[in-house]
């Protein structure tokens, strides 16, 4: 072969094989999804560098075209507040983009807050907008975003310090912080919105966080992918389905497809999710894998209210009807023909009694939403809750004493709690800037975690800025735990595993297709 007579340490090699990769993706990759990645002698991918604000102590790059590396040396007060001081490596964007590389700070740098990572910026003065990723000098990881000229800069860090590249996943207004480890493993750590707008310019960063002195970083496998995208109309839903560990407040990904599904549940060995997708329901390894469908038979139309017995043997479903009321059905966990439970409809699972004796539900009767139980064998339903208002998302706490639910009653949706038979409600969470919903108690009794959205968000719609709340189970101040895009699907039903140190639910993103 050709290749065989050239040395493939050689800059002709190098130069060859960029060639021929070119050359299958023209044949392979239809026109309006390839960049092409021009690489420059002295600036690889990008097209300039160039400080940002008034920086006394000019950056400079060396771009070794061999090792395809970037030693980038800045300076600069700080990438933070209302303004900036640092150096970039920029090229022109437009559309969705995929950054990553792996970061290295030069030993003889000393500033713990001296920042090197990814950015896309909205401009170029020092104030404009921007999203980035970036390692700290103490091993901080973290996303900063300024969402508009001259505002505030926020910030959320990953809950980690571990080596890994950082990736920045920019998807129209969306963007992603994720970490991938060295075994492949891609850990998210939280998904924003920011409305960047203008020309926008995207590369790699680094400010020394002391305007008189320099800073140092080695940037490799750094990728940039870009590609046509469309209108935000014609976007299509991801789906992620995700763990997170509360001991490290780290979230692993389980599965990601460019297609919708919802509300996991977690099995009672440990072993497996349940989550249903167009009407189905299906379980995946905790590991990972290939989705299983589970026989529900003739019901065929599930929404997002699902769960497992407390022993294992049986799984309730909320299933839409001929008439298309959602109404309640049991069936063995490996699947087969449902058992009708609520003659009424509509009817929403969402609890079980620790006992496998009863069922919670939020209910619609005479227009009224409000909670229910009813005895896993069906017959008459007890209400629980008559307050105006929506009562909604209950479920039991482990010692079945208990009954947690979300109710608007004071004109802002938080969570109560309530005795069994519907005694001394009180609400649970406070009053703050958020609207919460669909409470679950950890199976050790110590946590409540929860989804909360910007109070005037009416609803639990879909495809929001959401974040996921946890709270001490007996009563305190939430914190926040996780960040993301989500909403009606990410955690309705119960989802702690066995053990109580995680949690599943889903995350989601609009993305082309």
């Amino acid at each position: 072969m050709i290749t065989s007579k050239i040395n493939r340490s050689s800059i002709f090699y190098k130069i060859y094989t960029r060639l021929i990769f070119t050359i299958i993706v023209i044949l392979f990759l239809s026109p309006e999804h390839i960049f092409m990645q021009t690489i420059s002698r002295d600036k690889g991918l990008f097209e300039s560098a160039l400080d940002i604000g008034d920086n006394t102590l000019p950056g400079k790059l060396l771009y070794n075209f061999e090792k395809d590396e970037y030693l980038i040396t800045g300076s600069g007060n700080n990438i933070w507040a209302e303004e900036d001081e640092f150096f970039f490596v920029p090229r022109k964007v437009d559309g969705d983009l995929f950054l990553t590389a792996n970061i290295t700070w030069d030993d003889n740098g000393k500033h713990e807050h001296r920042k090197a990572g990814l950015m896309i910026r909205s401009g170029m003065d020092n104030d404009d907008a921007y999203v980035d990723v970036v390692l700290h000098g103490d091993g901080l990881l973290s996303m900063q975003y300024r969402p508009v000229k001259g505002g505030e800069t926020f910030e959320l860090q990953a809950p980690v310090k571990i080596e890994a590249s950082l990736l920045l996943d920019k998807t129209g207004d969306q963007f992603t912080f994720g970490l991938r480890q060295k075994d492949g493993t891609i850990l998210n750590v939280g998904t924003i919105t920011v409305p960047l707008i203008g020309d926008l310019f995207a590369g790699l960063v680094v400010c020394s966080h002391d305007s008189t002195k320099y800073e140092t970083a080695l940037f490799s496998n750094v990728g940039f992918n870009l590609v046509k995208t469309a209108e935000m109309d014609n976007r299509i839903i991801e789906s992620t389905l995700e763990i997170f560990d509360i001991e490290s407040g780290v979230r692993k990904i389980i599965r990601r497809a460019k297609e919708h599904f919802e509300a996991p549940n977690w099995s009672r060995d440990g072993e497996y999710l349940l989550y249903n997708s167009k009407g189905k329901l299906y379980k995946i390894s905790i590991n990972g894998g290939f989705p299983e469908l589970v026989n529900t038979s003739f019901a065929n139309n599930c929404n997002n209210d699902h769960g497992i017995s407390p022993d294992g043997k049986k799984i309730v479903i909320s299933h839409h009807s001929e008439d298309g009321n959602s109404r309640i059905y049991t069936l063995p966990v490996d699947g087969g023909e449902p058992k009708l439970i609520t003659e009424n409809g509509p009817s929403y699972w969402h609890g079980w009694s620790p006992d496998g004796n009863r069922l919670a539900y939020c209910a619609e009767r005479n227009g009224e939403y409000d909670v229910y139980t009813i005895s896993v064998e069906g017959g008459i339903e007890s209400r629980l809750t008559d307050a105006p208002g929506l009562d909604d998302g209950p479920d039991y706490s482990p010692d079945g004493k208990h009954i947690f639910f979300n109710s608007n009653r004071t004109g802002q949706m938080k969570i109560w709690r309530m005795n069994i038979d519907g005694s001394e409600q009180k609400q649970w969470t406070p009053d703050d800037d958020y609207g919460d919903w669909f409470a679950h108690p950890s199976p050790d009794s110590k946590w409540l975690v929860f989804i909360s959205y910007d109070k005037n968000v009416e609803g639990h719609p879909p495809n929001k800025d959401v974040v996921l709340r946890l709270m001490q189970m007996d009563g305190g101040d939430p914190i926040i735990i996780a960040k993301l895009f989500g909403g009606q699907g990410t955690i309705n039903v119960p989802s702690w595993s066995p053990d109580s140190k995680k949690f599943s639910f889903v995350s989601y993103r609009l993305v082309s297709e």
